[in-house]
């Protein structure tokens, strides 16, 4: 069996050393870098299944790093953000960040949100099935098969998490779906109190969509509920 080829961005030359002793025996190919720009150089040039990515970097810092990575590649991110340092997980998410993790993680935990990214990832490369199924909501086109999504023929740039995000609220259009329902389906963890990565996620969406949030063509806020993707014309139908 392959080994799984990983990046690890990250300036504690401790904590990347014991991640990479953790990792390898599991069947990861675990490449270490402890600066941002290097970092950037050998992420766009090796195919990565996942990188490892740290915001605090000497130079050129991690949000800097990822959002140059988005220019050109949709590889799974999972940052690891200092303790209590919410601006810089909301932050990390805007830019394309795939999940986050605070620096007082455990490794199992880090090894459960990594296999998550890489699941969700390796649905986009997974070969289509025989029937070509599809969700459509009005001018929205969804392929499922192809993981691939259009608004009035124009492809849409979604991050894996985006596209999941979008497929839940299309097939449950005109139904509201709970933040706690889109982390477990999407994200594939629990809930946490104080956790805004949906509402990020959410965030991206609308700009993709060209939505506004305070008068919405697509994506409702039902306050104390969640998100409701609405149906624009005709009722929603997945082919």
């Amino acid at each position: 069996m392959s080994e799984t080829p990983l990046l690890i961005i990250d300036d504690d030359i401790k904590l990347a050393r014991l991640l990479k002793d953790y990792l390898t025996p599991l069947g990861y190919e675990v490449d270490v870098v402890h600066n941002g720009a290097a970092g950037l150089k050998k992420a766009l040039e090796q195919p990565y299944a996942a990188i490892i990515l740290d915001v605090m970097l000497p130079g050129m810092n991690g949000m800097e790093v990822l959002r140059e990575l988005r220019r050109s590649s949709s590889v799974p991110v999972l940052m690891l953000t200092a303790l209590g340092d919410e601006p810089d997980r909301i932050a990390g998410l805007e830019v394309g960040a795939d999940d986050y993790l605070p620096k007082t993680f455990s490794t199992r935990e880090l090894l459960a949100r990594l296999r998550a990214v890489l699941r969700r990832s390796q649905l986009n490369t997974s070969p289509p099935a025989e029937t070509n199924s599809s969700v459509h909501v009005g001018d929205l086109r969804i392929d499922i098969d192809a993981r691939t999504a259009e608004l009035r023929g124009e492809p849409l740039t979604l991050t894996p998490i985006e596209f999941d995000m979008l497929l839940s609220l299309g097939r449950a259009a005109g139904r509201v779906k709970s933040r706690e329902q889109l982390l477990l389906e999407v994200a594939e963890r629990d809930f946490e109190v104080f956790d805004r990565s949906i509402d990020v996620h959410i965030s991206s969406l609308r700009r993709k969509l060209g939505d506004d949030a305070k008068n919405p063509r697509w994506i409702e806020t039902v306050r104390g509920a969640g998100y409701r993707l609405k149906k624009s014309t005709g009722e929603a139908n997945e082919a």
